[in-house]
C-alpha cells in the first residue's frame, strides 16, 4: 500500500494530441514514456522518484492497453539489467531509480550496457538527490556517466522540457546507440505545470515480437574479443554520433543577449534558480527574458565543444554554475577554451562555495561577485533586496532557539520499530554497549536520540555485512539491524547468506513492518496484503532458514518489549555458534492508519459501533521521572505541568495524536517504571449494553469515591 495512490491522476495519460495536461512532474514523466512507444519500463522506488514506481502501478490497465510491460523490480541491479532487452532489439525501455545510490547498486549491469551498446533506446531516469532535501550521502551522477562513457541529459525545470528531454533521451540513444541517463532533481519531479500533449504510441517492435524472432550479434556481447573493441566504438562512432545529434537538434539552449562580454554557462536543472537570481539583480525577468547571455546545457555529457568555444568567444569572462563537486565540467570547460586559444577569463568555484546546494540566495550572492569582477555596469540598477538581518537579530528570534530546542528527526507515532530500539537500550543497561552495525531505512533514525545506538551504516541491506569483519572471538557478540525492504533488496545473501557461511557468531535483527515503509509504504515479497499483481506473504523465516540459519526467532508483536528484551539477551549470551536471527514484525503504523481509518469513518458513518484505543498518564502517580520519554521518544508523549501544587517536575501527558500502539505502558512495565499509564476505549456509536455499562461504572466509581470521602479523617479549623 504506497503512501499516495494515483488512480485519479493517471486518467490523465489517456490525453491525446492537442490537450492540456496538467499536474505533477512525476506524471508529466510517465505521459512522455508513452508518447514515446516506451516497450517496458522497470524500476526501484526511492526518493525523489518513487511516485513515479507508484503512477506506473497505478497505470497499470493503460499500460496493458498499450501493451507495455513494467515491473517494479527487486534491486535496482534488477532493473538495469532489465535494458538487455534493447541491446538487440528496437525496443524502447526505461528504468529508474534514486540518484547515485541506485546507480551504484546498478553499476555492473550499467557498465556491460554502456560497453556493448544498444539497438533500442534505453534510457535511465535517475532521481538526482542531492542538496539540503538529500537522505543520503552527497554525490552526483555525472561521475558514472563519465566513467562508462553514457550520454547525461540535465533538462531545464519545467513540465514542456522534461517531456522533451523524455524523447530526445530515446532518440539520442538510438541515433547514438548508446544508453542514456537523464536526472531530474528533487524539484522537477513534484513541481506542477502545463504542457500540450500528444498521442501515446503502441511500442513499434514488441516484447512478443522479440521472443519470437530471436536475435544474436556477438559484436554486443561483452565478451573478448569484442569487448576490447567497445572502447574504439564509443570513442570513435558513438560519442561524435552523439555530438552531432545534440547539435543538429539542438539539444542546449541559448537566451538573452548574444552580444555581451559576460555571459552564464549553466546546467539546465540549474536554471531557474539562476533567473531569479538574476531577477533580483534587475537582470531577468520572471518569464526568462535576460540581459546576461545564457547557455544552458540541457545535456551535460558529452559536451559539445563547438558550442561552448562559440558562446565563450567575444566575451571577457564566463561564469560556469555547477553544483557539487568535483567541478567536472568547469574543469572540461577550461580545456575546451584554452584549446581553442580563447582569452576568456572562466570563473566557477571560488566564485561559488565549492561544495552545497546552489540556491537561488547562493547564486545571487555569486553572481554579486562575478558581474563586480567583470561587468560593474550591468550592477547600476540593481533593486533594494531584502534584508532577513534585522529579524534574525531581533533579541525575541534569538530566544526561540532556547525555548525551543531542535527536534532530532524520529520514529513516527506508534511506530513499531519504537519499541525495539527501547528493548536493545534495556540490553544495553544489563549487558553493556555492543557494536551496532546500523542499515538504511526508518530503523536508521535509532541513532538519533532518544536512543543513540548504531555505529555505521554502509547501504541499503548491508547492515549485517557491515559487521562481518567483527566475526572474531570476543566477550561480546555484534548486532546487526536491517529491514524487510534491505532484506529482499540486498540482505538475504549478502548479510544472512554471508553470515551462514562464514559461521558469524553475531546476531542479525530483521525489522519486518510488511512494507518498503521508508521509501512510501510499497509490497515486498514479506507484505502481508494481497497484492493482485505482485506475490506477497512470504515468509522471512522460511527464506532464512532455506539457506542454512539455526538460530531463528520470530516475534510476531513488537510492541511485547519485554519478549524483546529476553530474545536479544538470549541471542547475546546463547552458547550456540552461528549467526543467531530475530525476525521481528508489526505493521508500519503509517500504512496501518491510512489502510484503517478509511474503513473506520465508513463503519461509523453506517452507524455501527467503532471502539478505538487511546492512553493516558494519571498524574497523581506519574512521578515526573520522565524515564519513559527516554526510552521511547514517541511524539505523542510529553510533559506538561502537574496540577498538584507539591509536585515541581512537570508530569508524562499524552495528547490526542496518539494512535493506541500501547508502547508506551510496555516499556514502563519492561523497564520497570512507575505504573501511571491506562488505558481507555472510546466508543463511537455505543450500544445500549455500553450505555448501560458507563451508567453502571460511574454509579460504582461515584458510591466508592463517596464512601473514601467518609473515611477521612478530618480535623475542625
Amino acid at each position: 500500500m504506497a503512501e499516495r495512490s494515483f488512480a485519479r491522476e493517471v486518467q490523465d495519460l489517456r490525453l491525446g494530441a492537442g490537450e492540456e495536461f496538467r499536474g505533477e512532474g512525476i506524471l508529466a514523466i510517465t505521459k512522455a514514456l508513452l508518447e514515446n512507444g516506451v516497450g517496458y519500463v522497470a524500476g526501484y522506488q526511492g526518493s525523489p522518484i518513487s511516485h513515479l514506481m507508484d503512477v506506473l502501478a497505478d497505470a497499470q490497465d493503460i499500460l496493458s492497453e498499450l501493451g507495455v510491460h513494467f515491473e517494479s523490480s527487486a534491486s535496482e541491479a534488477t532493473a538495469a539489467a532489465t535494458l538487455a532487452a534493447s541491446v538487440m532489439y528496437p525496443i524502447r525501455g526505461a528504468v529508474t531509480w534514486k540518484s547515485t545510490v541506485g546507480t551504484n547498486v546498478a553499476s555492473d549491469a550499467l557498465a556491460n550496457l554502456a560497453s556493448g551498446g544498444v539497438t533500442g533506446g534505453a534510457l535511465i531516469i535517475v532521481g538526482e538527490d542531492y542538496g539540503e532535501g538529500s537522505s543520503i550521502m552527497q554525490e552526483r551522477s555525472h561521475a558514472f556517466a563519465m566513467k562508462s562513457q553514457m550520454w547525461l541529459l540535465d533538462p531545464r525545470p519545467n513540465l514542456p522540457a522534461i517531456v522533451k528531454a523524455v524523447g530526445d533521451g530515446f532518440e539520442l540513444s538510438e541515433a547514438s546507440n548508446t544508453p542514456v541517463m537523464l536526472e531530474v532533481r528533487i524539484r522537477s519531479c513534484h513541481m506542477h505545470g502545463s504542457f500540450i500533449a500528444r498521442d501515446n504510441r503502441r511500442p513499434a517492435f514488441t516484447l512478443a515480437q522479440a521472443l519470437e524472432n530471436p536475435v544474436r550479434d556477438t559484436n554486443r556481447i561483452v565478451l573478448p574479443p569484442a569487448s576490447f573493441l567497445h572502447e574504439q566504438e564509443k570513442v570513435a562512432k558513438r560519442w561524435p554520433a552523439a555530438v552531432e545529434f545534440i547539435k543538429a537538434r539542438k539539444l542546449n539552449e541559448t537566451f538573452g543577449d548574444g552580444l555581451a562580454e559576460v555571459g552564464i554557462i549553466l546546467q539546465g536543472g540549474m536554471y531557474n534558480g539562476v533567473i531569479r537570481a538574476l531577477t533580483a539583480l534587475g537582470l531577468a525577468d520572471v518569464w526568462g527574458n535576460t540581459r546576461v547571455p545564457l547557455y544552458c546545457m540541457n545535456v551535460t555529457y558529452p559536451l559539445v565543444d563547438e558550442e561552448l568555444v562559440a558562446f565563450c568567444r567575444g566575451k571577457r569572462a564566463v561564469l560556469m554554475v555547477e553544483e557539487g563537486q568535483p567541478n567536472y565540467i568547469e574543469q572540461a570547460l577550461a580545456g575546451i577554451l584554452r584549446k581553442a586559444d580563447l582569452p576568456t577569463r572562466l570563473e566557477g568555484k571560488g566564485v561559488f562555495p565549492v561544495a552545497g546546494e546552489l540556491t537561488a540566495t547562493v547564486m545571487l550572492d555569486a553572481f554579486g561577485k562575478f558581474f563586480e569582477m567583470h561587468a560593474q555596469e550591468l550592477l547600476g540598477n540593481r533593486p533594494p533586496l531584502p534584508d532577513a538581518r534585522p529579524v534574525l537579530a531581533d533579541p525575541k528570534v534569538k530566544a526561540l532557539a532556547d525555548v525551543v530546542p531542535p527536534r532530532p528527526a524520529g520514529f513516527c507515532t506508534g511506530c513499531p520499530e519504537r519499541p525495539i530500539f527501547a528493548a536493545m537500550k534495556l540490553v544495553e543497561k544489563e549487558l553493556g554497549p555492543h557494536h551496532i552495525a546500523a542499515d538504511i531505512g526508518c530503523h536508521l533514525f535509532s541513532i538519533l536520540p532518544p536512543f543513540n545506538l548504531g555505529a555505521t551504516t554502509m547501504g541499503y541491506g548491508l547492515g549485517p555485512a557491515s559487521a562481518a569483519a567483527f566475526n572474531v572471538p570476543a566477550g561480546k557478540r555484534s548486532i546487526a539491524v536491517m529491514g524487510d525492504g534491505g532484506f529482499w533488496h540486498n540482505g538475504l545473501s549478502s548479510g544472512v547468506g554471508n553470515a551462514v557461511f562464514n559461521k558469524a557468531d553475531g546476531v542479525i535483527l530483521i525489522v519486518d513492518n510488511h512494507y518498503s515503509a521508508a521509501t512510501g509504504g510499497q509490497d515486498i515479497l514479506s507484505s502481508r496484503a494481497q497484492n493482485k499483481a505482485r506475490t506477497t506473504n512470504m515468509s522471512i523465516v522460511d527464506a532464512v532458514k532455506g539457506i542454512g540459519a539455526r538460530w531463528v526467532r520470530q516475534i510476531d508483536r513488537t510492541y511485547d518489549v519485554a519478549r524483546l528484551r529476553d530474545t536479544l539477551k538470549e541471542a547475546l549470551t546463547t552458547k550456540e555458534g552461528g549467526p543467531k536471527i530475530i525476525v521481528a514484525s508489526s505493521e508500519c503504523m503509517l500504512n496501518k492508519q491510512r489502510r484503517i481509518k478509511p474503513l473506520t469513518a465508513a463503519a461509523v458513518k453506517r452507524g455501527e459501533r467503532v471502539v478505538r484505543e487511546r492512553f493516558g498518564v494519571d498524574e497523581d502517580v506519574c512521578t515526573g521521572d520522565h524515564a519513559c520519554i527516554r526510552l521511547s521518544g514517541c511524539p505523542s508523549l510529553s510533559v506538561k505541568h502537574s496540577d498538584d501544587p507539591l509536585k515541581e517536575d512537570p508530569v508524562a501527558a499524552i495528547d490526542n495524536s496518539c494512535v493506541g500502539c500501547g508502547n508506551c505502558g510496555e516499556v514502563s512495565e519492561a523497564a520497570v517504571l512507575c505504573p501511571s499509564f491506562y488505558r481507555a476505549d472510546i466508543i463511537q456509536n455505543p450500544t445500549r449494553r455500553d450505555r448501560w455499562m458507563a451508567r453502571l461504572r460511574g454509579t460504582v466509581i461515584g458510591w466508592l469515591q463517596r464512601r473514601h470521602d467518609a473515611r477521612r479523617l478530618a480535623f475542625p479549623a
